[in-house]
């Protein structure tokens, strides 16, 4: 049986690829004397389109009228291999807006429109086929260079846009309307006779649910194989039973991304789990991945519809338990859980998401209004390769095997959208397409338990999900773990053990009991992954209780929101992931959250009065190059392990400003946003600035905390979301304005969340410098001038910078001792170096 384990955790750890970001791992003991710990009780502190390369076109089949979306049983490749690559020539030529945020909640208001439109008129026709779909249209054997167009039910043209070399066209952004034709261009129409345009047509909102037939007529079995979504799509996806169906049934968990987890030949970290832990695993390949149908657009409005098809398929399964399924992953595969559950499918039991995203433009793509062209465009990049035709490599060994329903949906691969391009032209906030990708807007729509975990020094996702906690007020059953450490981190010793007691109650519905064979999977893993030997595995926690309604109701009095605190010191090997206290809360912030403020002063002090000199700054030079340093040259697996090499560079003298306390009389916890408000005047119209917050120990050490990032013309706040210690950047392009020249204005950084100790006799620091020097994996695509810019930080009565910060008064059973450093996990360490400011003349 270890052998076996061994053979699938050596499977799971080979799927951690710098670029994969399908990261499942954790820790954990055994009770045997396998060189691993018992127990130690952890200490509870109270209180796109791409360019056009010529290829054949993709053979399509015979057209037939269509009245309903057809469900065909699983397929079986019967032509030879494939080997050309569908590509775009261009598409619709509308900007493209996606759906605003608010979804109608599909199990609330369900809306009879279960079959399709009938889209294609009886022979003689026009010279294209057109199907209803999520707010588009798709166009498929039309002739390559045809313009096309679409106009609404009052006759306005839309859209317009010329067919693909593979006859397809898609036209995207629509309403929910009826009474839509697409219809030649005057000057494509050929000299052929017959129609030139269809006949009236439907676009579908995602509330627009087929009636549940439409699910329970689709039969999956054990293995690979595809389903249809309410448009006709077909996605990829593939079932692992942990036995017999007629042994079933059996409680299932679904993995759904755009990565590979339909992949055959090597399932997902997360399915590998799920087999280990006895459940059904089912991985689908979101459209326009892998070798499911349609185009790869982020997160549109199809693919949220596919998300809640998908899951109702799966959940009426005979061999499915209770006919309802969780939903698993971690990054890319736990993100797309929000956008799935937020359409409420009736057959959801439950999701446990992980290393999320909350705000697309705040939190990750242009914190502070600065492009992160580190790992977000390194993400979206890598999106797009891997959207094109075969573009993932299990996807061309089917074709290379003859996988003629993988070949045929590859055909809309050309209408890719540029996500690139798209991130260039959203640089500024729109409602209307920010929102409906950033989870804070419709988490609301959530109702069903959650589990949400993550890291605040997240390296790839960047730690800000915390800000959305206050949003799930859809569900009672919400609960949060959140721990210093990266991307992995949310899926440590600590968490794992609650993510499974999790999954047992609402999933299962059993008293959690974790079996032996996981917990020496989970020990591999930590070995492995982590490169520690020895960590604790938490013990089953309702084994006593006298039934399943007991121990239910036991965990779900337990308080919602749980901090581990300084994770990578809690036992004898630095760096490995065991915390040494925790904290809980029902609300946050935290209800007794108390915002401490220093104000910077002379001497790089900071102090608790404000200034009161007529005049004082500090000047530093600007440096836009630092924006692509990083402080890891190595890859994502060197940044998991216990003790990373780090490097976290000095400041060069003259590139930064400093201000620090005098030591701290008493230890202080802080958990939450902070604030760092500026009084900055520059040489330039505009200027980009980095907030550092740090502890600089009593034993000469200094640990890296948190960040926040803020172009200086992106200072005007959104006053709705703002607050005393978080100040939200609207973003908007009407409220971005040039710094005006020789005066200081207040541009308030946003620090991101974080929970961090500082004991007595540590001293807070805060700098000031320009983006960059700060992150594993994120860079700054920072402003560029001719010339040196200097820029000014005031300390002055009328311009007062401060740091206002989350802490936490009265917490008790913190351990008194500093923790070993470097130890924490993501917190860097370094030798302090003091910096000296340059007073402004």
């Amino acid at each position: 049986m270890v052998e076996s384990i061994r053979a699938n955790v050596s499977k799971i750890v080979s799927s951690f690829s710098a670029l994969a970001l399908v990261f499942l791992v954790a820790g954990c003991g055994t009770d045997d004397d396998g060189g691993v710990l018992p127990s130690t009780p952890t200490a509870t502190a109270t209180m796109a389109a791409f360019s056009p390369t010529p290829t054949p076109r993709i053979p399509s089949p015979t057209a037939t009228a269509s009245f309903t979306v057809a469900v065909d049983p699983t397929p079986t490749a019967t032509l030879p291999p494939f080997t050309a690559t569908a590509t775009a020539t261009s598409t619709a030529t509308s900007t493209p807006v996606p759906a605003t945020a608010t979804w109608t909640p599909l199990r609330d208001t369900p809306t009879p429109v279960a079959t399709a439109t009938a889209t294609l008129s009886p022979t003689p026709g026009p010279p294209f086929r057109v199907q209803s779909s999520i707010r588009q249209l798709l166009i498929s054997d039309a002739t390559p260079g045809t313009v096309l167009g679409v106009r609404n039910a009052n006759d306005e043209v839309l859209q317009t846009g010329t067919v693909d070399n593979q006859g397809t066209l898609i036209f995207r952004n629509l309403d929910r309307a009826s009474g839509y034709v697409v219809f030649e261009v005057a000057e494509s129409q050929s000299s052929r006779s017959g129609p030139t345009e269809s006949e009236p047509t439907d676009v579908w909102g995602v509330e627009d649910v087929p009636p549940n037939e439409f699910y329970t007529s689709q039969r999956l079995v054990n293995g690979y194989q595809y389903i249809t979504t309410r448009d006709g799509t077909k996605l990829a996806i593939n079932v692992i039973l942990p036995g017999p169906p007629e042994d079933g049934p059996y409680p299932t968990l679904v993995e759904y991304s755009g990565y590979d987890p339909a992949n055959p030949d090597s399932p997902q970290p997360s399915t590998l789990l799920a087999q280990i832990l006895g459940y059904a695993a089912v991985g689908v390949n979101m459209r326009g991945t892998g070798c499911s149908g349609g185009s790869f657009n982020f997160f549109e409005p199809a693919q949220v519809a596919d998300g809640y098809d998908a899951i109702e398929i799966i959940a009426q399964q005979p061999w499915v338990k209770f006919n309802k399924v969780g939903m698993v992953g971690i990054s890319y595969p736990g993100i797309s859980q929000l956008f799935t559950a937020q359409t409420r499918p009736p057959h959801l039991a439950a999701i446990a998401p992980l290393s999320v995203i909350s705000d697309i433009g705040r939190g990750i793509l242009y914190p502070g209004g600065i492009l992160n062209n580190g790992f977000a465009v390194e993400w979206a990049r890598e999106r797009q390769e891997q959207a094109r035709p075969f573009g993932q490599a299990w996807a061309a060994k089917r074709r290379d095997q003859g996988d003629q329903i993988c070949i045929e949906n590859q055909r809309f691969r050309g209408q890719n959208p540029d996500l690139l391009q798209m991130i260039r032209e959203n640089r500024y906030y729109n409602p209307a397409v920010a929102d409906p990708l950033s989870p804070f807007t419709f988490v609301h729509n959530i109702d069903v338990p959650v589990f949400l975990a993550g890291a605040w020094q997240d390296e790839q996702t960047g730690g800000y999900f915390p800000t959305m906690i206050p949003n799930f007020t859809g569900t009672t059953k919400a609960r949060f773990t959140i721990t210093n450490g990266g991307h992995v981190d949310s899926l440590g010793p600590a968490i794992f053990t609650r993510w499974f007691e999790f999954l047992s109650f609402y999933v299962r519905r059993e008293i959690p009991v974790l079996p032996l064979n996981a917990k020496l999977a989970l020990t591999v893993l930590a070995q492995q992954v982590f490169g520690v030997q020895r960590v604790p595995v938490e013990p089953d926690r309702f084994v006593n209780e006298p039934d399943f309604e007991t121990a239910l109701a036991r965990f779900e009095a337990e308080p919602r929101i749980r901090i581990l605190l300084e994770n990578g010191a809690g036992n004898s090997q630095p760096g490995a992931p065991v915390a040494r206290a925790e904290l809980t809360f029902d609300q946050w912030p935290p209800p007794n959250t108390q915002p401490v403020i220093w104000y910077f002063d002379a001497g790089g002090r900071l102090v608790p009065e404000p200034p009161t000199a007529d005049a004082g700054a500090d000047s530093y030079l600007y440096d836009s190059a630092q924006g692509q340093q990083t402080t890891f040259d190595g890859s994502d697996g060197g940044i998991w392990t216990a003790l990373p090499r780090w490097n976290w560079r000095p400041y060069a003298p003259g590139t930064a400003v400093a201000y620090e306390t005098e030591p701290l009389t008493e230890t202080m916890v802080m958990v939450g946003s902070g604030s760092a408000d500026l009084w900055i005047r520059s040489t330039a119209p505009d200027t980009d600035l980095e907030v550092t917050l740090s502890e600089v120990r009593p034993d000469g050490k200094e640990v890296y905390i948190q960040n926040g990032w803020g172009r200086a013309s992106f200072r005007k706040l959104d006053l709705s979301q703002s607050t005393l210690l978080r100040p939200a950047y609207s973003g908007r392009r009407e409220d971005v304005e040039p710094l005006p020249p020789n005066e200081f204005s207040l541009v308030r950084i946003e620090i991101f969340p974080f929970a961090h100790v500082f004991r007595a006799g540590s001293r807070v620091r805060v700098v000031v410098d320009s983006p960059g020097n700060s992150r594993p994996r994120w860079k700054f695509e920072t402003l560029e001038f001719n010339e040196p810019v200097t820029n000014y930080v005031g300390r002055s009565a009328s311009a007062a910078s401060r740091v206002v910060l989350p802490w936490i008064p009265g917490v008790t059973g913190i351990p008194e001792s500093l923790p070993p450093c470097p130890s924490l996990r993501l917190q860097y360490c370094r030798d302090y170096q003091p910096v000296e400011n340059t007073p402004a003349e």
